[in-house]
Order: C-alpha cells, then structure tokens, then sequence
C-alpha cells in the first residue's frame, strides 16, 4: 500500500498559480514502489532505483576509430609522403601478436586495439592513425601523405566511461541510450522500481462503453461513449503503470465508495475522471472524504480547474493550511487519489501537466516536467490575466524556416478532435493577457507528455 504524507496535496485558499502546486508536488511526493531486479530487455521505460557506478573502462583499450593504418609519428616524414613496410594486420578482437616494430605501418579496423610497443604497454605504441582511403597501398609497402596530426584517429582507453564513475543515476527513466550505456560496462541486469498501480473508472449514469451502443453504433438517448477513461488508460501506460481497469460507477455515492474502498487496498494510485465538481450529481468528492480526504487544487488554469488530489484510506491527521504551502501533521497509510475533469480534453490536459508528474514522482523519477520550445505564434489571443491557459495548436514552417504555431479553430474542452488535430499546446503564463501574433510563445509538445 503506498505511504504517502497527509499534507501532499494540502493546498488550500485561492485559487494557486499552476508553478507553486507543482513545486508542492515536487517537494512532498516521493516513491511509493517497490523495487526488482530484471534484465536489459525489460527496461525500457523503467525508473532506474540504483545509481550504475561503472566496474569497467569503456573502451576498455585504447583502439582505432578508422580503417586505416596505424603508425608511429616520430616515422613520418614532416613535409612529404612517407613509405612504410606494413609490418602487419589488426583485426578488432584480435591482438597484433607482440609489440610493433618502429619504422613499420600496421594494417589496423575500426574498433582494434592499439599495438603495444617495446615495453609492452599502449603508450608506448604507435600513436598514430591514416585512415585507409588517403594511403596508397604499394606491394608490401604503403604511403602516407604528410600532414596529419600526431594521435589522430586514435580513441583512448576510458575515452566514455571511466572505471567508478557514476554514469546513471536513480530515479532516471531509461531510454534506449541509458539502456546501451550499461550494456557497454557489461551490466546485465539492473534495479528498478516496480510498475506503479494504477486503478482508472470513469463516473456518470450517462456514460457508456464503447461497443454498448444501439444498432448502428449510436448511444442510448442522453448518454455519451466513455472516451476519458481510454484515453487516461493509454497515457497511463505510456509512463509503464500497470493499469486496472474498474470500468464505469454509476452516480451514486455508496457506490463509488465502496469501489474506491476495495480499489485502495492494493494499488498505489486511484484515478477518476469526472463527478469532482460541486454539483449534486458530482459524488466522487463525498465518496473520497468519507474514506480518507481529498483536497481540491483550486489551480488557476483553462482547461481543467476541476481537478482534485488526496488520499483514500489510511490515518488522517491535522488539517491542511489555508495558504499555499500551508503544512498538515501525521502521516497517511493511504492510496493518493487524482480526480480529473469530466470534459475529455480538460482530463487529457490536467493529465499531462498534473497528473503525469505525479505519477513519475511516485513511481520513483527525478525528472517530471515536460520540455517547452520556443515558436512563433501563428495569432493573436486574448485571456484572463492571473491564469495560466493551454490553447492546442498545430506547428507549421513559414518562410524563414521557423515553427509556427496555428490555434485550432476549436477551443472547446469537449471537442477531442482538436487534441488529434494539434502537435501540442502553447503555454501562456498567469501574467499574460494579449498575445499578438509573430510574438515568440512556448510550445510543448504532445511527444514530451504522452510517453
């Protein structure tokens, strides 16, 4: 059962600027996951839960970084070609068999090591490689032309990795990349946190599963297709949670509470979609609070305001602050809770800002945010001053080469079209109210917060 403090969601008075709830979440949430042990090709997406000190150097010899012929510079004649004897061949996982002879070239392939010399050691060697497409190979002899740089096309030992070195640290979330690093220092295996889980249900006696329609595909009168709960699943898993889903609770309060209830015992997160407003039919909030507490973000944004965070089951002590920041005491012995908006794309938003840092957080990473890129704006836009608004946006290339960014020609929460049709969305800050069209606004991407 995840361990989280009482106060992780403890933000209450006015309405919060969207900069300060996140700082809260990245001050106050830690890992809630256990962890294991699995191989290289499970790793990709996992939460690294150990820092990788390399045992080994890498390249573990220095080694030739071309095709060509290895040499000792003091050889070379400065100011014209030189003719060499090649004294012998150098394969990649096969040694030259004793040091190298001063006055020779030896044949040398990518990746090979680097003779040794009299002394039995690298540095002393030839120092020195030209890659083969500038030789000219003349019998048994080759001729180098004159010009090149002593060490060139040499790699060193430990040019990448360093025997001891920190090259990974935890809470990383691993990529490919992170994944070959280790490989190259001959880690097998690696310690990550398990998969976060995740219990998702969609409320609403109007929503239905897709599937569950009327002949010819239609939903009965008054009801709607449940899209929130399929998209909330995918970018769930997305981040590698492992995902129950509790399918739809109809509108009733003993009802959600008894699912939330049952739900709580064995997963770390809790998510809902919609019934989190103040109307009568929105039940979920009386649901949470009569099991643990929840805590409404008042954030000041568009789309998503409704959005709300706490805890269900456990030990609840000491009551939140009524200002940003404000501290609770004890400790809860409960599963975090996070109910999102009704409206699909106010859900898919809130996720991606709100929701997908919180769960990286529990599920073990340092790193939560999205990255923002600098565009031009494709138009203009007026907006409430003090809150933080997402427009969705689609990027396109103008004269000079620049993104541009184009605004959807929709902005309603509930039109899921416009989340298909854009590349991402632009981010305009608390303190902005007009943005004229050729100003310079951040982009965030859809690839930075859908995986």
């Amino acid at each position: 059962m995840a361990q989280l403090k009482d106060d992780c969601f403890a933000f209450g008075g006015d309405l919060m600027p969207l900069a300060d709830a996140l700082a809260q979440l990245q001050g106050r949430v830690a890992a809630v996951a256990k962890t294991e042990v699995v191989t290289l090709r499970q790793c990709l997406g996992r939460i690294l839960a150990e820092d990788i000190v390399a045992g080994v150097n890498v390249p573990p010899h220095d080694n030739s970084a071309v095709d060509g012929f290895a040499v000792y510079f003091d050889d070379l004649d400065a100011d014209a070609d030189t003719r060499l004897p090649v004294g012998g061949r150098i394969a990649a996982g096969h040694p030259l068999d004793g040091p190298a002879d001063r006055g020779h070239a030896y044949q040398i392939f990518t990746g090979a090591p680097m003779p040794v010399g009299d002394d039995g050691t690298q540095n002393s060697g030839p120092d020195t490689i030209f890659m083969e497409e500038d030789c000219s190979v003349d019998g048994d002899a080759v001729i180098l032309p004159a010009g090149l740089k002593k060490g060139s096309n040499r790699r060193f030992k430990a040019e990448d990795v360093a025997a001891g070195a920190t090259i990974i640290t935890v809470g990383k979330r691993l990529r490919a990349q992170e994944i070959g690093l280790a490989a190259s220092t001959g880690r097998a295996q690696l310690t990550v946190f398990k998969r976060l889980r995740v219990a998702v249900f969609s409320t609403g006696d109007e929503v239905r599963d897709p599937g569950h329609g009327r002949e010819g595909g239609e939903a009965p009168d008054g009801c709607i297709y449940d899209a929130n709960r399929y998209a909330i699943m995918a970018l769930l898993e997305g981040l590698g949670a492992d995902v129950t889903d509790l399918g739809i609770l109809q509108d009733d309060v003993g009802v959600i509470a008894k699912a939330l209830e049952a739900a709580q015992a064995d997963h770390d997160l809790l998510v809902t979609s919609g019934g989190v407003s103040a109307g009568e039919e929105d039940h979920v909030r009386d649901a949470v609070a009569s099991l643990g507490q929840i805590h409404f973000w008042r954030l000041a944004i568009k789309p998503g305001r409704p959005i709300a965070l706490g805890h269900v089951g456990g030990h609840v002590g000491g009551q939140a602050g009524g200002q940003a920041g404000g501290q609770a005491g004890g400790e809860a012995g409960g599963t975090a809770f996070l109910g999102l908006p009704g409206n699909p794309v106010a859900a898919m938003v809130t996720f991606m800002i709100i929701g997908r840092p919180l769960v990286l957080l529990l599920s073990g990473a340092t790193e939560s945010g999205g990255q923002r890129y600098p565009v031009v704006a494709g138009f203009d836009y007026t907006k409430k001053k003090g809150r933080r608004e997402w427009a969705r946006v689609k990027l396109k290339i103008n004269g000079e080469g620049l993104p541009v960014a184009m605004k959807h020609h929709s902005s309603g929460a509930g039109i899921l079209t416009s989340m298909v049709d854009a590349d991402g969305l632009i981010e305009l800050p608390e303190d902005t109210e007009t943005m004229k069209k050729g100003a310079m606004v951040d982009f965030l991407p859809f690839t930075e917060v859908t995986g």
